[in-house]
């Protein structure tokens, strides 16, 4: 595939790769340096092929919005099951009945396969099994760190820390100097 070449770019495949770059979070840089392009030039393509810049935005959505969500878990807290598994020997009668099935389906997938081949996928095929023996229910407590981030950014007139607060009115208070002229102003200063 010749890079830097906007014709590639605007097949389905050269689309499916830009959206591919954009979700796995590749910033306009490096996936201008993937396309072989200045960045000058890959912003060109964005504003010129409307399919270019609609691609990126795709992948672009779909990893913010999988962020958002692990954000809004990591805040809110959540469960998750913890298993633990074994392996375990196959009974004989198990066994012969999941390498029957195996086999028949090897051969119908393989219908030239020869009797050796079909011998060493017999010897292959194994003999455990994994088992669930415990499963055990944890939970992540909610994180204020990821709440307080949450908060600032979706309600920042409530929540940022910086408040504005207008007042109304007139502040009164008792000024000793009032009335006094300039010339009194200074001869209180000198005499002070």
């Amino acid at each position: 595939m010749a890079r830097g070449k906007y014709e590639y770019w605007l097949t389905p495949d050269g689309l499916l790769l830009l959206e591919a770059w954009a979700r796995d979070g590749l910033t306009d840089e490096q996936i201008a340096h993937n396309l072989n392009i200045t960045p000058s030039t890959y912003y060109e393509w964005k504003r010129k092929y409307l399919e270019i810049s609609e691609a990126i935005k795709r992948g672009k959505e779909v990893v913010d919005i999988l962020v958002e969500n692990a954000l809004l878990k990591r805040a809110l807290g959540y469960s998750f099951n913890e298993d633990k598994y074994v392996t375990v020997p196959l009974d004989q009668a198990e066994y012969f009945e999941k390498l029957d099935e195996y086999m028949n389906k090897y051969k119908f997938e393989h219908p030239d396969a020869t009797d050796s081949e079909l011998m060493l996928v017999r010897e292959q095929f194994p003999k455990t099994k994994t088992v669930l023996v415990e499963r055990k229910v944890k939970d992540v407590a909610p994180d204020t760190t990821a709440q307080i981030f949450w908060l600032k950014n979706r309600k920042p007139h409530i929540w940022r820390d910086k408040q504005n607060v207008e007042l109304s009115g007139e502040v009164k208070g008792a000024n000793p100097y009032a009335g006094l002229t300039t010339d009194e102003l200074k001869k209180l200063i000198r005499d002070g």
